[in-house]
Order: C-alpha cells, then sequence, then structure tokens
C-alpha cells in the first residue's frame, strides 16, 4: 500500500482526502457546493476551507440552490459579518449568482451535472508523482467557458479543474495512493449524468 496522495497532521484534511476527494458527485447541489467552495477557495488553503465548511453550510442554506438564489442584498450584509465564513463580497454574490445559473440551468433543460459531467475527458495515465498534477485542462478550460457563459462567477479553469478532481470528473489519486483503488470502484457504481 502506497502513501497518500499528500500527507496531512489534520485529521480532517486526511479524511477528506481518503474518503472524498476523487470520488464522483454527481448531484446538483454537490456540484453546486463544490464549484463555490472552490471559488471561496481561491488564494487560500483548501484545509482554511475544509475547517469552514460547515459554516459555510450553515449561511448558504445547505447550498440549496433555490434557496440561495433568492438571497439578496440584506443577505450579503448578513454574510459579510458572518466569522465562520470567508468574508468576500466578491465570493459571497457569486455564490448567490451561481445558485441562480444552476436554477436557470436546470430550468433550460440542460442542469449542472450534466454540463459538468459533459466536460470529463478520457481517463488517463494515473499520475505518478504530485508533479504529473496539472491546474488546467482543455476540459476544463472549456466548461469554465460553459459556466461563464452560463452566469458562474469565480469558475477560472484552474478553479474548476480544483472542483473536477475533488467531485472524481477526473481521478487524480496518485497510482500508489490507497485511496485510488476506492475513487474507482466509487466511479464505475456511480449513476452518471446523460
Amino acid at each position: 500500500m502506497g502513501d497518500r496522495c499528500w500527507e496531512s497532521s489534520d485529521p480532517l484534511y486526511n479524511a477528506y482526502h481518503d474518503e472524498e476527494w476523487g470520488r464522483p458527485v454527481v448531484d446538483e447541489r454537490g456540484l453546486y457546493e463544490r464549484l463555490c467552495l472552490e471559488g471561496f477557495q481561491s488564494g487560500l488553503s483548501w484545509l482554511t476551507i475544509l475547517r469552514k465548511r460547515e459554516s459555510f453550510r450553515a449561511a448558504f442554506s445547505d447550498f440549496d440552490p433555490e434557496s440561495v438564489a433568492r438571497f439578496g442584498e440584506r443577505d450579503v450584509k448578513r454574510l459579510l459579518a458572518d466569522a465562520g465564513i470567508v468574508r468576500h463580497r466578491g465570493k459571497i454574490e457569486a455564490t448567490i449568482a451561481n445558485a441562480r445559473a444552476t436554477v436557470a440551468l436546470r430550468d433550460s433543460g440542460s442542469p449542472l451535472p450534466e454540463l459538468v459531467w459533459s466536460h470529463r475527458g478520457k481517463p488517463g495515465r494515473a499520475p505518478r508523482s504530485a508533479a504529473d498534477w496539472r491546474s488546467t485542462t482543455p476540459e476544463s478550460v472549456e466548461l469554465s467557458k460553459a459556466l461563464r457563459r452560463a452566469g458562474f462567477r469565480f469558475v477560472g479553469p484552474t478553479t474548476v479543474y480544483a472542483a473536477m478532481q475533488a467531485c472524481g470528473v477526473v481521478n487524480d489519486h496518485l497510482a500508489t495512493c490507497p485511496a485510488r483503488e476506492p475513487a474507482e470502484r466509487a466511479f464505475a457504481a456511480a449513476r452518471l449524468p446523460a
């Protein structure tokens, strides 16, 4: 058995790696949440976001797109005063815009899960080391463009690729990582969007 893709002294971070990162997320709420959290992470460490995730969920109605789409300026002010989350006006407003875009995609007959998973590339060789990881791919560039056209914000190609990794759209666990095979099994068992 090999080593994790990354080691941390933080049990929360290790559990995230072992049980969540790279596992397929196929539901609308889950994908919306991950895209927004990756946007909040921009310029910060993922561990910072992970430690605040429950506060983010409480602040943003458990990332229910219908609820967050109804947020207005009063909610923005409330969120800017919430020390449990990252208080960045642009990222808060992006999360609200992303909820509205998620609802609009669903209403148009092209739900977010179908859009995200339609940008899955062909499975490649498992990375041998962190040096094999990329910050963007042609698929993340195209998905970023599609999300922006749909009204999403804070979804640049690097942020989108991080979300694709987190949601199992790509499996970037290292070849020797003990979490790689469970992620592959989870992918094989998942009902992917059409």
